[in-house]
């Protein structure tokens, strides 16, 4: 396999800000997480994918990957190349109640043997329309349960992304696994493969958590995967934990980190969780009653964050945390990191293709997402078609407001100077209202704004989604009308008393 192909050199490199977060930082958090730091996007994407529609599909989606061929994305990459590439596996045996991921609860291993046919001839279907065999630098299996494939069903899987693509042996190379579901001879297979990372959720370890959410699984099986994956030398175990889980407190969290902790993975992300049981139907099995109460969540969340501090680990955002030495923590360093759907990266400035049922891509300035059900992702094949349903084109400003909600999201700081000689903008005058709203934020201690340059403060990348939401057109837009459909209907209220005495009159 060959090396990959780099990319083009930003204009302007940018320096992070200091990544130091301090006991004041975190006293901040506190007092402000409860006014400030409500519901909001997570901007895995921007536009997000709640702007996706169904005017986008599989016509829009041949002309991106055309022009992804052609070196025509934006920002401009050059022709040829690497690709980011994600595959959508939806099967699981259990259902956990948590869970709001495309999922397909079933013990019949037949329905995955028919599902992977599909994914070789959508691969095969995407690979003809790029034109040529595109190099992969990032490739990730995700669910839904992975794992849930048998060994002939991943070879079959693995055999044909390596037929229409090129995996670079180079890249990152991950999957999702279930360790309540993965013996040694499973990860050997993965190895083999070409897996060189591995994702574990764990959520927590605590019984009663675990009962209360369906998913009992044991420090041991979790240590058992971990050992497996460091004998054969894969590069980085990643670990999903979840707070504001029914009967979780910051003491018994604590607990669960002590364990996560002994075994050190590379990367962890902690994930709030949001109970939206008219959304997600699994969760109306939850025991609302059971669910810590907002200050008791916060708590979990600060407890945490100060101790995996203490045991060395970098806060890369959000929800990120890796050690030192880990690719995430390296390309922050250096000012590279970046966001795709699957959080922070270190390869997502490049164009990536989805594969299977409700999977995303973005391509040449597109997101696609298939089709999220199986029926309508085998009709689309079997009649030849790509099976996208809907997506987003983005417009110059989209790809502007990404630029710096990715800059401020991963570096913490956003060198508006360069940002405008580059865009050829008054960025003052173009953004004289987010300015405005920043400089409140400022008053908070989130940022710090001078003249060509707004950094993030430590406290404010405990709030970084709330800084970013500022730069949010989209946001910003269905606040004017939920304001403008409000002064409408108290103008009919004043008026209707008019109306009603005028037809007496």
């Amino acid at each position: 396999m060959s090396a990959p192909t780099s990319r083009l050199t930003p204009a302007s490199p940018i320096t992070p800000a200091a990544r130091t977060l301090d006991r004041d930082a975190l006293t901040g958090f506190r007092a402000l997480a409860g006014r400030i730091d409500g519901n909001g996007p997570r901007y895995t994407s921007y536009p997000t994918a709640d702007r996706f529609h169904d005017g986008i599909g599989e016509a829009d989606y041949r002309t991106a990957l055309a022009d992804s061929s052609r070196g025509a994305s934006a920002p401009v990459l050059p022709t040829g190349s690497p690709l980011s590439l994600y595959v959508h596996v939806p099967f699981c045996e259990n259902i956990c109640y948590y869970c709001g991921c495309n999922k397909i609860i079933t013990r019949d291993h037949g329905r995955s043997a028919r599902y992977v046919d599909y994914l070789a001839r959508e691969a095969a279907q995407v690979a003809q329309a790029l034109g040529a065999r595109r190099q992969v630098l990032q490739s990730h299996w995700g669910g839904g349960t992975p794992t849930f494939l048998d060994e002939d069903e991943m070879r079959r899987v693995m055999a044909a992304l390596q037929e229409h693509f090129e995996l670079s042996a180079y890249g990152e190379h991950s999957i999702e696994i279930d360790p309540r579901v993965v013996d040694d001879a499973r990860m050997a297979l993965l190895a083999e493969l070409g897996f060189n990372r591995i994702s574990l959720g764990v959520q927590d370890f605590d019984p009663e958590v675990q009962r209360a959410i369906h998913r009992e699984q044991s420090v041991a099986q979790t240590r058992a995967v971990v050992d497996a994956a460091r004998r054969l030398g894969m590069r980085s175990i990643s670990m999903d934990l979840i707070y504001g889980l029914p009967h979780q407190d910051a003491r018994r969290f604590a607990v669960t980190i002590e364990r996560v902790l002994e075994m050190r993975p590379e990367r962890l992300s902690v994930y709030s969780y949001a109970h939206l049981p008219h959304v997600f139907k699994p969760q109306r099995r939850i025991d609302e009653a059971a669910l810590p109460a907002p200050a008791e969540k916060l708590e979990i969340l600060v407890a945490t964050i100060e101790k995996l501090s203490a045991a060395g680990y970098v806060y890369i955002g959000m929800d990120h945390f890796a050690l030192p030495g880990d690719d995430l923590a390296v390309a922050q360093r250096e000012g590279k990191l970046q966001r795709n759907f699957q959080g922070y990266s270190t390869h997502a400035g490049y164009d990536q293709v989805g594969l299977g049922v409700s999977a995303i891509g973005a391509v040449a300035g597109r997101y696609v997402q298939n089709a999220r059900t199986l029926d309508d992702y085998y009709a689309a094949l079997d009649a030849g078609r790509l099976p996208v349903i809907r997506g987003f084109h983005m417009s110059a400003d989209d790809h502007l407001r990404r630029e710096i909600i990715g800059a401020l999201m991963c570096n913490g700081v956003l060198d508006s100077a360069a940002l405008a000689a580059r865009h050829g903008i008054d960025f003052a005058a173009a953004f004289a209202t987010e300015l405005a709203d920043l400089e409140r934020l400022a008053a908070d201690g989130l940022v710090d704004c001078r003249p060509g340059r707004i950094e993030v403060t430590p406290l404010g990348r405990l709030l970084v989604r709330r800084v970013a939401m500022v730069f949010d057109r989209h946001l910003r837009e269905d606040a004017a009308r939920r304001r403008a459909l409000a002064g409408e209907a108290a103008n009919e209220a004043v008026a209707a008393p008019l109306v009603r005495y005028s037809r007496v009159v």
